[in-house]
């Protein structure tokens, strides 16, 4: 190896071990836009009254959501009647309203059809309208998926 090229692999050596010592600067989470505006659906317990736009809720057993901030994550924790539900949350300015990793508990039921139609509709769930007491989640496709209550 050349003289020239000697140096050179000592200098990149020294500047990679020299990257490679100092410790990563810590990140600061970045806020979720549902943090960094007051959003009525986060708070309040939301009884599930309607599903689709013309079938009343007719269990025995309450179906509701409620949306948490937790440590910056926006959550979603309730009941589809049935089972407790889980998920992360995704809000923003346009009123967008998407659940991801829905996971549920597997009790036996006797209303697992309306439960399972409740999982769909949070699945599904595209965009949200606040009216009153009154939360409207919408699909894709603007159709109504189903109405809570404030509680």
């Amino acid at each position: 190896m050349s003289p020239r090229g000697m140096i050179l692999a000592i200098v990149l050596a020294t500047l990679v071990t020299g990257c490679a010592s100092a410790p990563a600067p810590e990140r600061e989470p970045s806020p979720s836009t549902s943090e960094s505006r007051d959003d009525p659906v986060v708070g309040p317990r939301w009884q599930l009254i309607l599903l689709g736009t013309d079938e009343h809720w007719s269990s025995d057993e309450t179906a509701y959501i409620e949306i948490v901030d937790e440590g910056g994550q926006t959550r979603l924790t309730g009941s589809n009647g049935c089972n407790r539900l889980r998920g992360e949350v995704e809000l923003d300015d346009g009123n967008r309203f998407r659940v991801e990793d829905l996971t549920s508990t597997r009790r036996a039921c006797p209303n697992t059809d309306q439960a399972e139609r409740v999982d769909e509709l949070l699945d599904n769930a595209y965009r949200y309208l606040i009216d009153g007491d009154r939360l409207v989640l919408f699909g894709r496709d603007s159709r109504v998926l189903g109405g809570f209550e404030r509680r």
